[in-house]
């Protein structure tokens, strides 16, 4: 009886626990359900309506996103994503890449890693509006640093940097890597200095050389990384927003739309429209989310496969 009784206060305890660790998360779990949760549910719904911010909610179909894969417009502003996003990723791999064979490699042993990794952290942690103030500043065609310093090699002529279509993704790309590189960086030196030392010590033992050891060893080592980096930063692409959206002056800022990304694209049927058309922004976002699963799946498939 009394052995009864112990083990039915013990499981009793064990429930009192377990409601106040369920009352610590509640607050979480509310926040995550209304901020995150519903929105998207909403969003959803609001895809297959022709809903514009006010009135009723006229269920559509799929109406909304028949006009998403018809609108040559849409597909406009993936290319121009996509021509922003290739020569970052490019930028922003090769030099945490370079950074990565520099910091990992054994002959030089370069000290103050920790230091050097705050330093290349710390564009990411600026916020993207005063990014694109800087740089605005910078590249501005009539009194910019930039246009001021070639003048003094004799580029006579100043460069429209934010004002020409064949220029500005470029000059986008480049702003973009500049902030994220250094994550790239440590994320691929993170991959490094889980390598077992040993691997290195008997490989040089047998002969090998810097490179071979780079490419024989670090290189097959940090594919998983590397996946994981170049898969995310493609996503990220998809969703580029902040500096275009800032730097070119918003949705209606660039006149040839080579800067208009997809978000930009689904931002100007949301807000700027009049009347807005919130119906068709939220299929844009829809059709956007099926695109990042998809890469996210190939991903996982890549990441999965066993190599022969």
């Amino acid at each position: 009886m009394a052995e009864t009784k112990t083990i039915a206060h013990a499981a009793k305890k064990k429930r009192n626990v377990n409601n106040v660790a369920y009352l610590m998360i509640l607050p979480f779990v509310v926040v995550f359900l209304i901020f995150s949760v519903y929105p998207v549910l909403r969003t959803l719904q609001l895809s297959f309506t022709d809903y514009r911010g006010y009135g009723e909610l006229n269920f559509k179909g799929i109406d909304n996103y028949l006009r998403v894969f018809k609108d040559k417009y849409f597909w406009q502003a993936l290319g121009h994503t996509i021509n922003i996003w290739v020569p970052n990723i490019v930028l922003q791999l090769g030099l945490a890449f370079l950074l990565t064979i520099v910091f990992s490699d054994m002959k030089y042993k370069i000290k103050g890693l920790g230091f050097f990794r705050a330093v290349y952290y710390l564009p990411n942690i600026i916020a993207a509006t005063s990014v694109a103030f800087l740089f605005k500043t910078l590249l501005d065609w009539r009194f910019g640093t930039i246009n001021q310093m070639l003048s003094k090699v004799g580029v006579t002529n100043p460069i429209n940097w934010m004002g020409t279509p064949t220029i500005t993704p470029y000059v986008i790309s480049v702003i973009s890597a500049w902030i994220w590189f250094g994550n790239s960086f440590i994320m691929l030196m993170a991959g490094v200095q889980g390598i077992p030392r040993d691997y290195y010590e008997a490989a040089s033992i047998d002969g090998a050389g810097r490179w071979k050891l780079f490419f024989k060893i670090t290189l097959p080592l940090l594919k998983p990384i590397l996946l994981y980096v170049s898969i995310t930063s493609l996503i990220g692409g998809l969703q580029m927003f902040d500096l275009p959206f800032l730097m070119c002056g918003g949705t209606k800022g660039d006149p040839f739309g080579s800067t208009q990304t997809m978000v930009m694209y689904m931002y100007k049927f949301g807000f700027d429209t009049r009347p807005k058309q919130v119906g068709y922004a939220s299929a844009i976002a829809y059709v956007l989310f099926i695109m990042i699963l998809i890469v996210s799946l190939i991903q996982f498939k890549i990441a999965n496969k066993k190599e022969d």
